[in-house]
């Protein structure tokens, strides 16, 4: 068989025909990573953890500064010696996401919508994934599976809202995922259909005229929502993918994780805003970090995510400046920061 993959010239980067021989051919090698961003090679002391392996797209490399091991992309991926210490108040399970488990592929904890997990599989790990402890194995729908997840929604009425989550439903096929949205259209009391990706920002390719066109033939509201952390994850090639999904009717948000040393300061926030409006994306929601076991390097006190999101508040019209949210277990939505009430603190900690 004759491989697809070939080396551009100029930066020694794969180039690839497909996204599927893309997303095929990861780096999940640290010696390998070091190499093409031209940085020494790791330490002794460098984790390869076999459980959640590094693992990501050269497109994603590709956005990393070279020689620079304090990038910011880099640093999202690249595993972590503080990773492997025990933190009191981080769980395998964060979000409780085990009690909210009906039936196999569906994660139901808000009344009008409901998360499957249509695939255990992602184009990149993110060290702070708060599913990177998830059984995925006990949690993968089969095709004959699908039609339970369909019955299960059309015995609740009050379901509006379908979230495609995993895992990345993008890594399924188009074929795969045109299953997935022609069982879910036949739901009629369904309005919407959410996808919750990061595949187009790790692999920018994903996004082929076939999927474009699978999306925007569907009957029920498409609403794509990507995982956009640092301004210098949106090259011309997102951009340009986004602004034909929108082209195509479909509505682009974006959630960010706010994160120790990737993106914990005002100026870093702004500007992906005004990066993600050009793209034609809308800020949508900063997270306050899931408390998950092996992320806790990642966190920050709240007092100083607040003061960040003030100064976001004077810099950023109103439609720029995301909700600055905490996903806590057991509550039915996702729980709104009162900002108010921690610059009040701020102020009496201050005062004489």
């Amino acid at each position: 068989m004759i491989s697809t993959k070939k080396i551009h010239p100029s930066d020694k980067m794969p180039v690839f025909q497909t996204w599927q021989d893309e997303l095929s051919a990861v780096v999940d090698n640290i010696d390998e990573l070091f190499a093409l961003l031209e940085l020494p090679a790791p330490p002794k002391t460098q984790p390869s953890p076999k459980k959640f392996p590094l693992r990501v797209p050269h497109a994603f490399i590709n956005k990393m500064q070279k020689g620079n091991p304090n990038d910011p992309l880099l640093l999202q991926v690249l595993p972590d010696t503080k990773e492997a210490l025990s933190v009191q108040g981080y769980s395998t399970d964060p979000l409780d996401e085990n009690h909210h488990n009906p039936t196999k592929g569906i994660l139901h904890k808000y009344n009008s919508r409901v998360l499957i997990t249509a695939t255990g599989s992602c184009a990149i790990h993110c060290r702070y994934c708060f599913r990177q402890h998830f059984d995925y194995a006990g949690n993968q729908p089969n095709t004959q599976q699908i039609d339970d997840i369909v019955a299960y929604i059309n015995k609740n009425s009050q379901i509006n809202e379908v979230i495609l989550s995993g895992g990345d439903p993008l890594n399924l096929s188009n074929k795969r995922l045109k299953l997935w949205l022609d069982k879910l259209s036949t739901i009629n009391h369904l309005h919407t259909i959410r996808l919750h990706t990061r595949l187009p920002v790790a692999l920018p390719n994903r996004i082929d005229n076939e999927l474009i066109e699978l999306l925007k033939s569907q009957s029920k509201s498409i609403v794509l929502v990507l995982h956009i952390n640092h301004p210098n994850e949106i090259d011309t090639s997102l951009s340009d993918k986004c602004h034909a999904l929108k082209a195509a009717g479909i509505t682009l948000l974006n959630q960010t994780v706010l994160l120790k040393n990737i993106n914990d300061n005002a100026d870093t926030l702004a500007q992906l805003s005004h990066a993600l409006f050009a793209a034609g994306i809308l800020p949508y929601y900063l997270h306050i970090l899931d408390k998950v076991a092996g992320a806790a390097h990642f966190d920050l006190p709240i007092e100083q995510a607040v003061a960040i999101y003030w100064q976001l508040l004077e810099r950023l019209s109103g439609y720029l400046v995301p909700k600055l949210v905490q996903e806590l277990p057991n509550r039915p939505f996702k729980t709104p920061i009162d900002i108010y009430q921690f610059d009040q603190m701020a102020k009496n900690t201050k005062s004489p």
